[in-house]
C-alpha cells in the first residue's frame, strides 16, 4: 500500500524559513514525478511546485525564487525549502506522486496525480 507521509510544518514568522519532506512507502518513486500543493482555508488546492526524474522542476509564480524542490532517490523522498515566508503562504501543504516512471512532464494539474500524503500544516505570522 502507497503511503506518502509529509513533515516538517509549523508556526513560523514572516521572512523565515521552513523544510518540508515528504517519504513515500509501499513503492519506489524516484523516477516518479512528484509534486507539492498547498490549500488555504476556504479556497481550492492550488499547485506549489514539481519535479521529474532528472531533477527538472517547475514552480508557481509566487513562489519562484523563494521556494525550492529536490528530491532524494535514496531515500524515496522529496523535500520543499521555503524561504522568506509570507503570511500568504499559510496553508496545509500536500506531497503528491504521479503513477508511471521516466515521465519529463511537469504536471501542475492535482487531477493528474495518484497518490497524496495527508498534509502538513504551514502558518506564517505577520
Amino acid at each position: 500500500q502507497v503511503q506518502l507521509v509529509e513533515s516538517g510544518g509549523g508556526l513560523v514568522q514572516a521572512g523565515g524559513s521552513l523544510r518540508l519532506s515528504c517519504t513515500a512507502s509501499g513503492g519506489t518513486f524516484s523516477n516518479n514525478v512528484m509534486g507539492w500543493f498547498r490549500q488555504a482555508p476556504g479556497k481550492e488546492r492550488d499547485f506549489v511546485a514539481a519535479i521529474n526524474w532528472t531533477g527538472g522542476s517547475t514552480y508557481t509564480d509566487s513562489v519562484k525564487g523563494r521556494f525550492t524542490i529536490s528530491r532524494d532517490k535514496a531515500k524515496n523522498t522529496v523535500s520543499l525549502q521555503m524561504n522568506s515566508l509570507k503570511p500568504e503562504d499559510t496553508a496545509v501543504y500536500y506531497c503528491a506522486a504521479k503513477r508511471g516512471v521516466f515521465s519529463m512532464v511537469l504536471t501542475t494539474k492535482g487531477r493528474e496525480y495518484d497518490y497524496w500524503g495527508q498534509g502538513t500544516q504551514v502558518t506564517v505570522s505577520s
